[in-house]
């Protein structure tokens, strides 16, 4: 359904495919964070947290210079 919906709008399916890997990331870390906050390691779990953060930061650059470069293009010279 969604590889129809970026076809559709004209969208490079590998912007697809990272923006699923970076939302299960997330969803990961989140996971891993709240496992062990429940064990009583707050420490462990906010460092989790950064991991899954520095994870998502570093896959999204791609996309994130796509947009800065089309929305540079959009701008009148």
């Amino acid at each position: 359904m969604l590889e129809k919906i970026a076809i559709n709008a004209n969208v490079n399916m590998v912007y697809v495919e990272t923006i699923l890997k970076i939302i299960g990331i997330a969803y990961i870390a989140e996971f891993g964070a709240q496992i062990t906050k429940d064990a009583g390691q707050g420490a462990i779990a906010s460092k989790i947290e950064l991991g899954g953060k520095i994870l998502i930061l570093a896959m999204a650059i791609p996309i994130l210079t796509v947009i800065i470069e089309t929305v540079i293009n959009l701008i009148p010279r």
